[in-house]
């Protein structure tokens, strides 16, 4: 990670100060001037790259300076956000809804992070952030900041200070500010190398289909190349090699992003339950996520005792949904983090995936801690499992459904079993 390395500053003036989540785009650039206004206060960008790719985080640094800001922050964060963020959601096959692999929700913490370090850096008082008042990155951003420090103020300039998009252009024109305006890009959009969601437009009528300007991070599996294979290689449930070369957690997100990208992998749409209360339609693109999650899960499939497997899935779902409610800074999550780290501690080996046609399927698995026993497993000769110990196996498995039957017959309460089809014993010659 590289961030700005300014010397801590309070304001000359006097004036209170507001660090503000900064983009580059229109509504952020805006905001900065628009909350001088409000307020009177002096404000600090803050920018943080997460793999969203577009401009060079100096090009949009000195952009902030442009359009009023006193100080500008920014931070490369592309390796800590796959290391410390991408990865405990891979650990934790997180899936929101069985499907979402909680992409935009990921970011907001780091972003977070980022935010509060540069408030205590410059000496501001209030954290702003360009999100609306209907969706769940508010709640995000805001949970996020006061479980890091209780005493920040927040500000939504969107919702609480009526900056409109409409608004938003007529001052960046009437304020000549460096930043394009246009009414014409219909979609909302937010990427990282996690992954890309896409909202608004004609999407919000969820019998609308997707139209191929939707998408960036995958072409069509309609018409895919040749089939891709890939090994990916994991330690601890981590991906450390892909196709024996080793690679970061952030080599391996973009590698697969680009591979199983190019074969349509990772297409999702989706009406979610927003922790809001509404039901919101989403379009997402994680060709990488994907792929990763399925082969972390068959891994697991292999090297995860049975019980241990059957409760970490409930503990995955609970990690998923206070992830994607907010709560990543949470006792709760924290714990849970505890439990899955320790869940991981086999997860190690060799997942081979077929990637074609929009779809990630395993097709081999080898570990040297695998659970798998080919002795015991095999219906061919060579089978080293004792068949004879099944009978008394059943017999006390099946003991108290056995005994709990036997007194519903004797009070009357046996399962009613209907009026079967009675056969006739009647000559048909």
């Amino acid at each position: 990670m590289t961030e700005s390395t300014a010397p801590a500053t309070a304001s000359a003036s006097g004036k209170e100060r507001i660090v503000l989540a900064y983009s580059g785009g229109l509504d952020t650039s805006v905001a900065i001037g628009w909350i001088g206004e409000q307020t009177g206060a002096e404000v600090i960008a803050v920018a943080v790259d997460v793999g969203q790719g577009g401009e060079d985080l100096d090009v949009i640094r000195q952009r902030a300076l442009d359009c009023g800001a006193v100080e500008a922050y920014v931070a490369d964060a592309r390796e800590e956000f796959a290391t410390e963020y991408c990865m405990p959601a891979l650990k934790a096959n997180a899936l929101y809804q069985d499907r979402y692999p909680v992409v935009s929700a990921l970011s907001r913490p780091v972003i977070v992070k980022h935010l509060v370090r540069a408030a205590r850096q410059f000496g501001a008082t209030t954290v702003a952030h360009g999100c609306t008042g209907k969706g769940n990155d508010q709640v995000r951003f805001e949970v996020g900041i006061t479980s890091l420090a209780p005493d920040l103020k927040c500000l939504a300039p969107v919702r609480d200070l009526a900056l409109t998009r409409d608004v938003a252009i007529d001052y960046a024109q009437r304020h000549q500010l460096p930043i394009e305006t246009t009414k014409n890009n219909p979609f909302s959009i937010d990427q990282n190398v996690w992954g890309r969601a896409i909202e608004t437009g004609f999407l919000e009528d969820i019998w609308n289909a997707p139209t191929k300007d939707v998408y960036s991070y995958t072409d069509d599996p309609a018409f895919p190349p040749v089939p891709d294979e890939v090994v990916i290689t994991f330690e601890e449930g981590v991906p450390v090699a892909l196709d024996g070369v080793p690679v970061t957690p952030l080599q391996a997100i973009q590698e697969l992003n680009r591979r199983a990208g190019a074969q349509g992998v990772g297409r999702i749409d989706i009406v979610e339950d927003r922790l809001v209360g509404i039901k919101s339609r989403e379009v997402y693109e994680a060709p990488g996520a994907i792929a990763l999650i399925t082969a972390h899960q068959e891994l697991e499939n292999v090297t995860v005792e049975r019980e241990q497997a059957r409760f970490k899935k409930g503990v995955d779902q609970r990690w998923t949904e206070l992830v994607y409610d907010g709560q990543w800074f949470s006792p709760l999550k924290r714990s849970l983090d505890v439990f899955i780290d320790d869940t991981q501690r086999y997860v190690s080996g060799d997942i081979r995936l077929l990637l074609h046609g929009g779809r990630a399927v395993v097709t081999g698995r080898r570990s040297d801690s695998s659970l798998y026993d080919f002795n015991l497993a095999t219906y061919d000769s060579g089978d080293t499992f004792d068949q004879s110990n099944a009978k008394g196996f059943i017999e006390i498995y099946g003991m108290t459904s056995k005994l709990s039957a036997a007194r519903d017959a004797t009070f009357g309460n046996a399962v009613d079993l209907g009026q079967g089809t009675e056969l006739e014993a009647a000559d048909h010659g």
